[in-house]
């Protein structure tokens, strides 16, 4: 860890960007309360939320697999759910395979990968910046991550209406508000409504996790090449 340390130094990183990382585990820290106060109403044991953003590290596909067995659904579905949102990490390990590390300290950087770490090094052109914006912000993600979520579980077990919070609302807003400016594209917008339609009209026929796979199907919605050229909004 000593090696990794020397990477965080904050003569590495200006105060800016430090005080932008520590912004971003803080909202990772508030997310996870919800995620921890979330799995614990779905009927969950609190241990299971904490387990889960210890050893998967990855809020998207645990919100989705923890939605998908409190909605009654198989374990199987789940997993595959959470497993098909993860795909994401496939070309994020190609976009930062600089910062990651070699050795026995490669298989911690390639835990710490997640959505905000990424974004932290892609924002740095400076090689040792990219590997201490990368390395902090993964750091951050893994203490305050389970840290919130462990807080919501806790919450979770001594309130009996998490909703009158709204603690059930905090991470469908941060998706919604990620989600928004893609849907300028013509062509994204059209796979959206295509993937919702198709898990809307498959959710009466299919088990709970299932219509989420079925929502896929927006891909097809996307593939014309015709709009390949299409002009990416200013």
């Amino acid at each position: 860890m000593r090696s990794i340390w020397r990477t965080l130094v904050p003569d590495v990183l200006d105060r800016g960007t430090l005080r932008g990382i520590v912004a971003v585990c803080l909202a990772v820290g508030v997310i996870g309360v919800s995620y921890g106060a979330t799995a614990v109403a779905a009927g969950l044991p609190a241990w299971v939320p904490i387990l889960l953003s210890v050893l998967v590290l990855a809020g998207g596909s645990e919100f989705l697999f923890v939605g998908i067995v409190g909605a009654g659904g198989s374990v199987l579905a789940a997993v595959l759910a959470g497993l098909l949102v993860n795909t994401r990490h496939l070309p994020y390990g190609l976009a930062v395979p600089d910062v990651v590390g070699r050795g026995a300290r490669r298989l911690l950087g390639v835990h710490v990968m997640n959505d905000e770490a990424v974004a932290l090094a892609v924002a740095e052109s400076v090689p040792e910046r990219r590997r201490a914006a990368y390395w902090l912000g993964g750091v951050g993600v893994l203490l305050a991550w389970p840290a919130g979520a462990a807080l919501g579980a806790l919450v979770g077990s001594l309130v009996p209406d998490t909703a009158a919070f709204g603690l059930d609302a905090v991470f469908p807003a941060v998706l919604l508000a990620l989600v928004l400016p893609a849907l300028a594209r013509r062509r994204t917008r059209r796979a959206a409504l295509t993937g919702a339609v198709a898990a809307v009209a498959s959710t009466p026929f299919l088990p709970a996790g299932l219509p989420v796979l079925v929502a896929l199907a927006g891909l097809l919605a996307a593939w014309p090449a015709g709009e390949s050229r299409e002009p990416a909004p200013c």
